[in-house]
């Protein structure tokens, strides 16, 4: 018996330690995305200009336009849920109908835990979702902002006049009517 338990512990280990290796590593490429913010000397917040090109969840590259009206940022797993609920609730034509744009926050996720579920699940997902990979990237865009709520920016020609935040779909919907 007891060489049976120590043989499934090895297999499992061996397993674990296959996953890790097959979705440990990271196809970011940091050198085709950027973020710029400005002024440099001004938290991300009303009156900012913010211009980005960003992966989404299939690692096609978006750019910001001065046609994009609104932002949405989901900072933590929770709002990034509130976002998805949010999103299966409207048409396939929504973010280009509002020139909209949603933007996660997947920095602070383990490399493997990020391949090997995050990515896979967001790719289920009928909108692209933009992700930031860089922890430099999402420090700057989450200073002063309150990330525990989706925060939806509203912008003219790239420049931000208006930040409202939104706890639950009835919310964010709200924002959108």
């Amino acid at each position: 018996m007891k060489k049976i338990v120590v043989s499934i512990l090895m297999l499992i280990i061996l397993a674990v330690g296959a996953l890790f290796v097959i979705n440990g590593s990271s196809n970011y490429d940091s050198s085709k995305y950027n973020l710029t913010i400005t002024p440099k000397d001004h938290p991300f917040g009303v009156g900012s200009v913010v211009k980005y090109k960003l992966p989404d969840q299939f690692d096609k590259a978006h750019s910001s336009s001065n046609d994009t009206k609104k932002l949405i940022f989901a900072f933590t797993k929770e709002t990034g849920h509130i976002v998805r609920e949010f999103m299966h609730s409207q048409k396939e034509s929504f973010l280009g109908n509002k020139h909209s744009a949603i933007i996660a926050d997947v920095s602070a996720m383990p490399t493997v835990i990020r391949n090997t579920f995050a990515l896979p699940d967001l790719r289920e997902s009928k909108y692209p979702m933009l992700l930031i990979y860089d922890k430099n990237m999402a420090k700057v865009l989450k200073n002063g902002q309150e990330k525990s709520k989706v925060i939806v920016m509203t912008l003219d020609n790239s420049k931000v006049i208006k930040i409202e935040h939104a706890m639950n779909i009835k919310e964010l919907n709200a924002l959108f009517r």
